[in-house]
């Protein structure tokens, strides 16, 4: 089934809400707060299957908010598709942080060219823990 990154949509809150649910490894936002930034979707079909949140923080300067891929989904390139979606529709430097422990995030990111560039200690809740800093430079 082919999959399209598109822009989120109100009518997709439900479906990232269930998708940030299934992730626990994810940040936890309340849903509608998404459509406040920048965030795509990937879509298989009518189902939404992924989504990418971030924001621009000075000219050429941009921060991914969080991402997340339902579960039925990982490991075939749906996170990597919202990555590269998003990083070409906006160049420049680009910033994460990731949770110490979520070593397949951190190992994706690091196939995209991102290197880890700090720690910022307790920076997550339920359950505390530090979270990597990582950067792009296009």
């Amino acid at each position: 089934m082919s999959v399209q990154v598109r822009r989120a949509q109100n009518t997709d809150l439900e479906h990232m809400a269930a998708i940030q649910a299934a992730s626990p490894e994810a940040s936890q936002w309340e849903p509608a707060d998404y459509l406040r930034y920048e965030t795509c979707v990937a879509a298989a079909g009518p189902d939404v299957i992924g989504f990418v949140a971030y924001r621009t923080v000075a000219p050429a300067e941009h921060e991914l908010l969080n991402i997340a891929v339902a579960p039925a989904w990982r490991r075939r390139g749906i996170g990597r598709a919202l990555i590269e979606t998003v990083r070409q529709a906006s160049p420049g430097t680009w910033f994460i942080e990731v949770r110490e422990s979520n070593r397949a995030s951190r190992q994706l990111f690091a196939t995209l060219g991102f290197t880890e560039i700090g720690l910022r200690k307790e920076y997550y809740s339920n359950p505390s823990e530090s979270g990597i800093v990582m950067r792009f430079l296009s």
